[in-house]
């Protein structure tokens, strides 16, 4: 490794030189107590930023082993380092002068749920810290501008890392409050099955967000409070006793009038199965970790889905054991939804009427009547719910406002009333006495067996694009940034197109898989992720001859034991990049129409 001196003298040597001689900084620096790497130099001002880490060994850092050795704490502690050092960059962000991104000094923007992300890591064997951010080069015009680059590199770098980066110089209360928070979330997710809870919601808690463009919490909101009939309390470890709205599993039903806070309850719900950060005001609203959120997605791909479960006897006889479209309706893209999310070993579904397919979630009598059951082809989700929970254990939570078809097979009622929540199921079940219910059909078909069934796993675009396709995009052996022999023996260059679009898609070759109604997808860092996920999935582990669960269980613990690096095969880890959760990496599989089913 070379000395800092060393980066002083090759920026005093090429100083007014053109901007591609930037690439003789590439390396490692050890500036005392941490190590400086420019993994990657960009190609112009204008060009997406260099990537540079900064690497602080146990020793130096400081950290005691309570702040990491759990995993949740883990995770915590990485964000609140990377919010911190996010704030400090801030500060020194273009205060080096330049053309282009010159001067820009950034770190990954987080959000309000703390995900575990590349670009702050704690070594959990060492206590060792990596932090990955991006800087903007300085040039005038296209010539470099070395003594700004210095300034940047050391002045305002190593002041942001001396205040950040060692724990000696944090404020210990916040580092405790942080650590306690983690350990007390974790607690409550632990403890809701035995509770037979399938979420909880403390009171207190503030669900309204600001805006339609801001997550964060709505100022002088209505603050939560269970009712009665529904309280349960909890003695968390740090916090002590906390109460609030326990939702046993089954079929719950959240009704009430417009605007009055039904979605709002849904969509923390549906959030739940992320931690928050605090003063969010959603930071103890904890949902199974394993919940979904089912809507209709209208003009999905489907590909192999079993929705015998909903749909049969499609004119023409199209084979509804494994559905196939490339334009779905909203009744089927919805069917292939829920089967998709019990494929993935969900638990619990959430559900609102507002992004339903009508005719998927109920018919009335007076349509039975008109439209016989022996011509409608669609099984509506009210005839299969009562069966997937007593049968398969899986859950319901839904928001309706408009039909109350639902009273019937629900297990609890919820009111909103001016967001406050009401139970209300002996009296709704009274009232719908008066009203027939709904007719279930004798013969329910059994729950497809995911376990056997070997779908979507063939390397369907080495056919379209050629056999040399896998060794332009992926090379031929090679080391890892490790210098270790890479994941499979594969390793992947800087020039493989995978491309994040926000949150809303990602682009991997020349396919653009859309995630936009995947909604718990809270972070363009996360679709990123997917796209590194799925490129190593469908070069290593699409053979024909593993069904989706087995390959997206082997790719969930391969990335618990190595961390994302194990599926980005370049020369350097980009920073931005957020683990999703397994349920979100089948609906990127699902929604890539270049899969292709394998016998």
């Amino acid at each position: 490794m070379k000395a800092s001196a060393d980066l002083q003298n090759i920026l005093k040597a090429i100083d007014r030189k053109g901007y591609p001689a930037y690439k003789d900084t590439r390396g490692s620096y050890s500036f005392g107590q941490y190590e400086l790497s420019i993994d990657h130099v960009q190609g112009d001002p204008f060009a997406s930023p260099s990537k540079v880490s900064i690497h602080v060994e146990g020793k130096a850092a400081g950290f005691p082993k309570e702040c990491y050795e759990r995993k949740e704490r883990r995770i915590a502690m990485q964000d609140y380092l990377l919010r911190l050092f996010g704030s400090e960059a801030d500060k020194y962000n273009f205060k080096a002068k330049g053309s282009g991104k010159s001067g820009l000094l950034s770190v990954s923007r987080c959000g309000q749920e703390v995900l575990e992300r590349t670009a702050c890591v704690i070594v959990p064997e060492s206590g060792a810290i990596v932090l990955r951010l991006e800087i903007g080069f300085p040039a005038n015009g296209r010539t470099i501008c070395a003594p700004e680059l210095e300034k940047i590199l050391f002045d305002f770098l190593p002041r942001c890392i001396q205040g950040v980066l060692f724990y000696s110089m944090l404020n210990k209360e916040e580092v405790k409050h942080t650590l306690f928070l983690a350990d007390d979330r974790y607690y409550i997710r632990e403890h809701l099955a035995e509770m037979g809870l399938a979420a909880f919601v403390a009171n207190g808690s503030v669900l309204p967000r600001e805006s339609g463009i801001s997550d964060r919490p709505m100022k002088n909101s209505v603050l939560f409070a269970s009712p009665k009939s529904m309280e349960v309390t909890m003695k968390l470890p740090h916090k002590g006793e906390i109460s609030g709205m326990g939702i046993k599993k089954g079929i719950t039903l959240i009704v009430g009038g417009g605007y009055h806070g039904k979605s709002t309850l849904l969509k923390a719900l549906e959030l739940g199965v992320y931690d928050h950060i605090a003063g969010d005001g959603r930071e103890y609203v904890i949902t199974e970790s394993d919940a979904v959120k089912i809507r209709a997605e209208d003009g999905r791909s489907v590909t192999g889905d079993d929705i015998s479960l909903f749909v049969n006897n499609l004119p023409g006889g199209k084979d509804t054991k494994r559905f196939h479209t490339e334009d779905a309706s909203g009744s089927t893209s919805q069917a292939a939804n829920v089967v998709e999310a019990i494929e993935s070993g969900s638990t619990l579904l959430l559900i609102d009427e507002d992004t339903c397919a009508t005719n998927f979630m109920v018919r009335d009598e007076l349509m039975q009547r008109v439209v016989h059951r022996d011509k409608e082809p669609i099984t509506p989700f009210i005839e299969r719910a009562r069966f997937l929970y007593e049968e398969n254990g899986i859950s319901c939570i839904i928001v309706a406002g408009s039909s109350g078809s639902y009273f019937n097979i629900a297990d609890c009622i919820i009111q909103m009333d001016h967001y406050r929540p009401e139970e209300i199921t002996d009296f709704a079940k009274e009232e719908a006495k008066a009203f027939p219910a709904v007719s279930l059909p004798g013969d329910i078909p059994a729950m497809p067996d995911y376990e056997r069934i070997p779908v979507r796993a063939v390397k369907a675009i080495e056919e379209r694009k050629g056999n040399n396709y896998y060794a332009q995009k992926y090379g031929r052996g090679g080391k890892n940034r490790n210098g270790e022999n890479a994941e499979g023996n594969v390793r992947e260059p800087e020039h493989t197109k995978i491309k994040g679009m926000g949150k809303e898609s990602v682009v991997l070759g020349k396919e653009t898989i859309h995630l936009h109604y995947v909604e718990q997808l809270v972070d363009a860092e996360q679709a990123m992720a997917l796209g590194y996920i799925l490129a190593y999935a469908e070069h290593n582990m699409f053979n024909g001859q593993e069904n989706l669960r087995e390959i997206v269980n082997k790719l969930m613990e391969l990335v618990e034991k190595k961390g994302l690096a194990a599926v980005v095969q370049g020369s350097y880890l980009p920073s931005g990049l957020a683990l999703p959760r397994k349920q979100e990496v089948f609906a990127c599989f699902n929604r890539y129409r270049s899969l292709k089913i394998g016998k």
